[in-house]
């Protein structure tokens, strides 16, 4: 939740998701918190270009040797938000899954 682009609103829509799925609450606060400002440039960056892979031909390359203006940020908001959430959803998956199997291979055996 932590990086799909609904910007502050991400622990009012997961809380009552984790109600609802039954997760462990503070694990979700705490791994929902993944937007902390040093990891908000790469966050940015990989949904941008998750984004192109969406866009196909008429998707928009950053380029950091100009000047970024509104136009550009505009031009490529619909290919920011659908890498947005393919990156959250991957992203989900992934440590989710790690952290399952982790758990599984970590098991207290019962005595």
């Amino acid at each position: 939740m932590g990086i799909v682009p609904i910007w502050g609103f991400q622990l009012a829509v997961g809380i009552p998701l984790a109600f609802l799925l039954r997760l462990n609450k503070v694990l979700f606060i705490l791994a929902a918190n993944i937007s902390i400002p040093p990891m908000i440039p790469f966050i940015l960056f990989l949904s941008h270009l998750t984004g192109s892979i969406w866009m196909g031909e008429n998707a928009q390359r950053i380029s950091f040797n100009r000047e970024i203006t509104f136009e550009m940020m505009q031009a490529s908001l619909i290919q920011y938000v659908l890498g947005a959430v393919t990156l959250a959803c991957i992203a989900g998956t992934v440590f989710g899954g790690a952290t399952y199997l982790g758990l599984k291979i970590f098991k207290r055996q019962k005595v």
